[in-house]
């Protein structure tokens, strides 16, 4: 049956928030997908990867981070820290075994997070596009003068997305506690299979950051995939194929073999 028919299951947490998500059962390891910001388990790529899962037999969770999508919460409220212990949470609760996470953009800053808080637990990560300490080096450097100084006194600013009507919200909380969860100032003790995939044609997250990303891991087997037409999203059918490839590859190995 497939992953998306019907309302999603919902995990509570200790506070009472709620995560909204969609569990595929199957054979180990599994697969996490970790979305980015503004974005949901209904998106293409998450979707993709449950019908993935779903021909090869293999586990599958996704779900909505803290104020996305079917998950509760205010996005006023939202911080790296809490979609740090949420991600942590959905692979300590909803998930066996060694699993596979893939990070979409800010999503890719969460796997890393991920892998550091749980590496008994995480097989190998795939990052599309991934923004490790996006608040930091891609939100707070890029606002001007006078945008920092609105964000500093009303507490949020406003600015236009590429990717609908619906502007992004950027708010000092986000930027203030994303300072507390950074990665790329310092080498990451990462040493698990990676696989990093990244559009040259992306207006977001610059392309050059993957590569600084795998100088910063520890780990050995780490590989830049680099697709010179692609964008931000890397969601048009032939950037899934190689989302497909690469996860082939890295089922197939001896690193997380079944």
């Amino acid at each position: 049956m497939p992953g998306d028919i019907g309302p999603p299951s919902i995990l509570t947490r200790g506070d009472g928030a709620t995560i909204a998500y969609r569990r595929r059962a199957g054979k180990g390891p599994g697969i996490v997908f970790l979305s980015g910001f503004m974005s949901d388990m209904n998106g293409t790529k998450a979707t993709f990867l449950d019908d993935y899962a779903a021909g090869r037999g293999r586990a599958y969770l996704r779900f909505d981070a803290y104020a996305h999508g079917a998950s509760s919460g205010d996005f006023n409220a939202a911080t790296v820290g809490r979609w740090r212990a949420d991600a942590v949470a959905a692979l300590d609760t909803l998930t066996e075994g060694p699993q596979i996470v893939v990070g979409s953009s800010l999503g890719g800053w969460l796997m890393l997070l991920a892998a550091l808080d749980r590496p008994p637990r995480v097989a190998a990560l795939v990052g599309i596009a991934a923004a490790p300490d996006a608040t930091e080096a891609l939100m707070w450097v890029r606002l001007p003068p006078e945008m920092r100084e609105k964000m500093m006194r009303d507490g949020y600013v406003d600015l236009p997305s590429h990717y609908g009507e619906a502007p992004y919200r950027f708010t000092r909380k986000l930027i203030e506690d994303g300072r507390q969860h950074l990665v790329m100032d310092r080498p990451l003790p990462i040493a698990c299979r990676v696989r990093l995939l990244h559009g040259m044609l992306d207006p977001d997250v610059p392309w050059q950051t993957s590569l600084d990303l795998a100088q910063h891991l520890s780990g050995a087997d780490v590989t830049v995939t680099l697709v010179k037409d692609g964008d931000h999203r890397l969601s048009r059918p032939q950037d899934l194929d190689l989302l497909a490839r690469t996860l082939d590859e890295l089922l197939a190995g001896p690193a997380v073999a079944p």
